[in-house]
């Protein structure tokens, strides 16, 4: 642990103590420290997935989940559903400020359902969860666990026998309003922002950022963002380090 880090660690120590309306906006790059694949890497999900002859993109789309329902849960059940993972420091330091009364919110890009497991209760899913399925037709829940042992299959309503879809923004779809509000609310009263594991570079969710009205931004990511110039602390560390070396999980 090299001098710059430890200063670095000890000013988001004090950062964290002053502040009493922390806000965490993630994307990807809080999760693949469980070993969740990325999107946008060299190595991620749209950069090596190339079977079903047509990009992830596409799969993810309304038209083709609804279109090429067969496909879209071959390819969702193979790359979102079939590898149990599990929260990772970064996931519950964020609960243990959320315990202390620090944190008000998550904002995360993540569809993976890991910072509830660790024990957040405000989280704000942009891009929905995997962690709930519904009937389009009648709209009756499916647990996840109900649509994983079908693995892969097309899942249809025992009721009306509707498609069963997950509860996730696919593309040509809106976000929820009710969530892209109590986001922007969330930003918007915050008196920290702290930012990690996102390149910036999904909107409209990273647009969000623009209601923060407070001083202080710490950026936690690998690569370069189009908030560094904004950023009073920037670490290129892994995130779950830096959290967990900022928010002591033994105690």
């Amino acid at each position: 642990m090299t001098d710059d880090y430890k200063n670095r660690i000890e000013k988001l120590k004090q950062l964290i103590e002053k502040a009493d309306r922390i806000v965490f906006f993630g994307g990807a790059g809080v999760s693949t420290e469980s070993g969740v694949k990325d999107y946008r890497s060299e190595d991620g999900l749209y950069n090596t997935v190339r079977e079903y002859g047509v990009s992830p993109e596409t799969i993810l789309s309304h038209s083709f989940m609804f279109g090429h329902s067969d496909v879209f849960y071959d390819f969702y059940y193979k790359y979102f559903l079939a590898d149990k993972v599990d929260p990772n420091a970064a996931h519950y330091s964020l609960a243990k400020l959320e315990g202390q009364g620090k944190l008000t919110a998550v904002i995360t890009q993540n569809i993976d359902g890991l910072h509830q497991a660790a024990g957040s209760k405000k989280v704000f899913e942009l891009h929905g969860t995997t962690s709930y399925h519904y009937c389009s037709e009648c709209g009756r829940p499916f647990p996840t666990e109900e649509i994983a042992v079908l693995c892969g299959k097309v899942p249809y309503c025992k009721k009306c026998g509707g498609f069963v879809r997950p509860d996730v923004v696919m593309y040509q779809e809106s976000l929820k309003e009710k969530t892209v509000m109590g986001a922007i609310n969330a930003i918007s009263n915050a008196d920290l922002l702290i930012i990690g594991g996102t390149s910036l570079a999904v909107y409209p969710a990273a647009s969000y950022l623009g209601y923060y009205k407070g001083e202080n931004i710490v950026l936690i990511n690998k690569g370069e963002t189009s908030y560094d110039g904004e950023a009073t602390l920037i670490f290129r560390e892994k995130i779950g380090q830096v959290l967990s070396d900022a928010v002591d999980l033994s105690k």
